[in-house]
């Protein structure tokens, strides 16, 4: 009797057994274009890494009753119809820690610049939970972008999210590469995030980068357009898993994410694939919910959790300026602010192209240095009142003399908000800058001359002026001895440039 009931309960485990191995292996019976389906494994869990006969790779994508729906990230071309595969029981993970700074390295942490792989002592999932409020902390320290424009008239804040959109070939990557390279000496650590773009513009920003020092705290990964599309899927959120193990340390973080258009239209062709029903403009109806859930994760942290931050810099793109479509309205709403970039300013030589009117902050002005708040508080409102004004100009309208003012002052401002690319300007020299314009020492030079003096005032301020200006880089008000002490060296500078001989007549 008893040992029939001991055979009976070894079958039963033994049948218990083979069925649990069952459960973890499958059949692939469709794939194409980076996506399988398969029949079973059964015990599949969302995001879990599978493991294809051959030694490919995917993510589970897709869970339906009796198949499974998953995206390949490697060795594609391993996977035909038939092939067997298995559960890892290993949620796709990514590696952190300070060994991934200084590299070059896909959407898995897999090295692509030729070096060692990565030696990281921990490992992150690719998808993880945002802080909640409790662990969050008030955004009030400054990021500063090197960008003119954007420090003095929509200024960041350490942990937002600032959106910037624009037309194809608007500059965008520009103003996020110049504020990596800017964070150089501000202990900030920076992730690039390239998402479907073609390889050889990633090796132009890679080598910008490395031409301006940013690598040794930059960490880049990269999706190209050539990458499976669940490499591009999942690109930006493995970047932001690297973000978050670096700001839970304490570390203050920058990410880019290159760009999150390519990134709805990989997410878009992936769901196409699995049949799932199309919405709007044909994304699927959780496209918001995909970027939502990623950019949440961008946070400061309370001093309790160690204070750190993740700053998000998204890049959307648009076509023929259209904001109002699906990508970039729920970007728009999701985000604390947009750079907008006019594809007409950029065409009329004004570099960056920004449209101060459709642009904001909502978050950063809060953050601003007391120095450059005291000569930038009102320069957003003056310089849209003056491209108002100077629509006038063109009609040959009679003009008072007040307005006149405003449009002379207008055109120099709009002149030192000029800027090449890979040339990030510090804090201090911008506040020397603008104290210049407010002061009206550029109003009576020639306008093909502002830049020319602007150049003069880079080269000169930190000599003259260099202590006072990094005094108020780190904080200090500019009370009135620091100002007149800035305006004395301002007018030596003025007064050295027209001792020259430069032409200096009132404008008109």
């Amino acid at each position: 009797m008893l040992e029939s009931i001991l055979h009976g309960v070894g079958k039963a485990i033994g049948e218990l057994s083979v069925r649990a191995q069952m459960d973890r292996f499958g059949l692939v019976r469709e794939v194409g274009d980076g996506i399988v389906l398969c029949e079973g494994p059964q015990d599949a869990h969302a995001g879990e890494l599978l493991s294809f006969e051959g030694g490919a790779e995917g993510i589970v994508f897709d869970l339906k009753e009796r198949d499974v729906g998953c995206v390949l990230v490697s060795e594609i071309d391993k996977v035909r119809s038939g092939t067997r595969v298995r559960t890892t029981g290993r949620i796709a993970d990514v590696p952190v820690g300070e060994e991934v700074i200084g590299r070059v390295v896909n959407a898995l942490g897999a090295p692509l610049d030729g070096g060692p792989p990565v030696e990281a002592k921990e490992g992150l999932p690719v998808e993880r939970e945002a802080p909640g409020i409790a662990d969050r902390g008030p955004v009030n320290t400054p990021l500063h972008t090197g960008s003119k424009a954007v420090d003095a008239m929509i200024p960041l804040g350490r942990g937002q999210r600032e959106l910037i959109l624009g037309d194809r070939s608007t500059g965008k990557t520009a103003i996020a590469v110049d504020a990596i390279l800017n964070q150089q000496g501000e202990d900030v650590v920076c992730i690039y995030v390239s998402i479907g773009q073609k390889v050889a513009a990633t090796a132009r920003t890679i080598q910008s980068l490395r031409d301006g020092g940013a690598m040794g705290y930059t960490v880049v990964v990269v999706a190209d357009s050539d990458d499976p599309p669940g490499l591009q899927y999942i690109a930006p959120y493995a970047g932001t898993s690297m973000g978050e193990h670096l700001a839970a340390s304490g570390k203050d973080v920058l990410i880019v994410y290159d760009d999150l258009t390519k990134h709805a239209h990989v997410y878009r062709q992936i769901s196409l694939l699995f049949r799932r029903p199309p919405g709007r403009e044909a994304f699927p109806g959780d496209v918001f919910y995909i970027h939502s859930r990623l950019l949440e994760r961008s946070m400061r942290l309370s001093d309790e959790r160690g204070g750190g931050s993740l700053t998000a810099l998204p890049i959307v793109e648009t076509k023929a300026g259209n904001i109002s479509a699906y990508v970039p309205t729920n970007l728009i709403s999701i985000t604390d602010g947009q750079i907008y970039l006019d594809s007409k300013i950029f065409h009329q030589g004004q570099r960056p192209a920004i449209d101060v009117g459709r642009s904001v902050s909502r978050v950063g002005g809060k953050t601003q240095l007391p120095a450059l708040r005291s000569v930038a508080h009102s320069l957003k409102l003056e310089y849209a009142q003056f491209q108002e004004v100077e629509v006038f100009t063109k009609f040959g309208a009679q003009l008072e003399d007040a307005t006149l003012q405003r449009i002379t002052r207008g055109q120099r401002i709009r002149e030192i908000l000029k800027q090449p690319r890979l040339r990030p300007v510090p804090v201090g020299l911008l506040v020397g800058i603008l104290l210049a314009a407010n002061e009206g020492l550029l109003d009576d030079i020639p306008i093909h001359e502002v830049q020319l003096f602007e150049e003069r005032l880079l080269e000169e301020l930190p000599r003259r002026a260099g202590e006072l200006l990094e005094k108020l880089a780190q904080g200090e008000k500019l009370d009135e001895e620091k100002e007149a002490q800035l305006k004395g060296v301002l007018k030596e500078v003025k007064d050295l440039w027209s001792g020259e001989g430069h032409e200096s007549t009132k404008a008109s």
